[in-house]
């Protein structure tokens, strides 16, 4: 089981999801697939010596505090105490399920299946419903419209509209035995072969002693332990320190949690703060990080009507793209020891407001055969030839010159 399904592409431009200070190799193509990912990840691993600090193949059991360290126990028997614990197993493994009617049916059946064990576009029938409005259910439904008759997508307030054999539809509130659902506006379709839920995952951490699988009351006054409402990790200071009386906030700390962000740059950033703790741990002031969290639930409360479920699930989702960028900044501020920190740069912010425009660009330059072309030896001049190409495609865009000429 893995999100990562055979076609599956980056939905940002590798420059600007890379690492600072390492880039993917010239020629890569702007919108790589998994594969290349993965490879640039084992990069990066080799550059900075890690691979030696890393036990693969390994699973971690149990995680529990003992009054003085983290024990730490593991598959393949071993059992270690460590002073300093990071949580960074990610929130794309346990499959989240939509609440509509009679679904339970049609998963015992197979009738539908999770987006975690999609990987190709066949056999799955004549009439597919997709249901889920995240990238992998646009790109999963636009994959199935080349081996599919009919391809229904099911996107939360979407209006009705067809184009071509692709039929987007609202939330599915719905699922009878008759190969039929029924839609938020109560409009129904028959004759549905199968169903893929791309619905996204929930935050699961079994092997952690001392967090609460419940959702935690409103605030104040504050809890007095962490909790995971299988939507979101809370309360945690900087959105990495647990603040709670179950063992020290600076012993721990929980990594990628943050939604709809660029992911490898942020990351870096979070280790940055937490290195900064861990080694100093009087540079993180609880009283004041807790206030910050208390305005921020005050304001999804208000924002989501005090519905704990929305307030929860939008908790590490900021609808305000630049969120991320003030939020890595400022962790690049807190853990440096310079005058000048590390600040997101403009043009990664320009690139990131336009990913839809370059990533459609690119898959235009794939079909038609050119992108290989087009991105042959870019980036052996340094990394700046990178951030020209994308304003180029980007120029090309606004011209209305498409493809045509780059």
């Amino acid at each position: 089981m893995t999100p990562l399904y055979d076609s599956l592409t980056t939905n940002l431009a590798h420059p600007t999801m890379a690492f600072p200070g390492h880039s993917f190799p010239p020629s890569t193509p702007l919108f790589p697939v998994a594969a290349v990912v993965e490879e640039y990840l084992r990069s990066y691993a080799r550059t900075f010596d890690l691979l030696r600090h890393i036990t693969l193949k390994t699973t971690v059991t149990s995680a529990a505090w003992n009054g003085a360290s983290w024990t730490v126990e593991t598959s393949d028997g071993a059992v270690n105490n460590f002073d300093r614990l990071i949580i960074a197993n990610g929130h794309y493994r346990v499959p989240a399920y939509p609440d509509a009617q009679g679904l339970h049916k049609w998963l015992q059946k197979r009738k539908a299946t999770h987006a975690a064990w999609y990987r190709k576009p066949y056999n799955l029938g004549k009439v597919v419903l997709v249901v889920g409005s995240g990238p992998s259910g646009h790109d999963i439904s636009a994959e199935m419209r080349e081996f599919a008759d009919i391809v229904f997508h099911s996107v939360p307030g979407a209006t009705p509209e067809d184009s071509g054999n692709l039929k987007r539809r609202g939330r599915v509130v719905r699922f009878f035995d008759e190969n039929t659902v029924e839609f938020e506006d109560q409009t129904m379709e028959s004759g549905i072969d199968h169903c893929i839920l791309a619905t996204g995952y929930h935050t699961s951490f079994p092997f952690l002693r001392g967090i609460e699988l419940s959702m935690p009351e409103p605030v104040p006054p504050f809890p007095r332990h962490l909790h995971d409402s299988s939507f979101h990790v809370f309360p945690l200071a900087k959105e990495l320190f647990p603040i709670q009386v179950d063992f020290p906030p600076t012993s721990i700390a929980f990594m990628g949690l943050p939604i709809k962000v660029v992911p490898f740059p942020l990351f870096e950033a979070q280790a940055s703060a937490i290195v900064k703790v861990f080694s100093e741990p009087d540079s993180l002031n609880l009283a004041a990080e807790a206030v910050c969290l208390i305005n921020r639930f005050h304001e999804l409360s208000r924002e989501h009507g005090g519905d704990a479920t929305r307030i929860a699930k939008a908790w590490h989702r900021y609808k305000n793209n630049y969120w991320q960028w003030d939020y890595r900044d400022a962790l690049h501020e807190f853990a440096s020891a310079s005058s000048d920190p590390l600040t997101v740069p403009e043009w990664e912010k320009e690139m990131y407001d336009r990913k839809d425009d370059l990533r459609k660009e690119w898959r235009a330059l794939e079909e038609s055969g050119e992108a290989d072309e087009r991105v042959k030896s870019v980036g052996e001049g340094g990394f700046q030839e990178w951030v020209d190409f994308m304003r180029t495609i980007l120029r090309r865009v606004d011209s209305g010159g498409g493809t045509a000429k780059l």
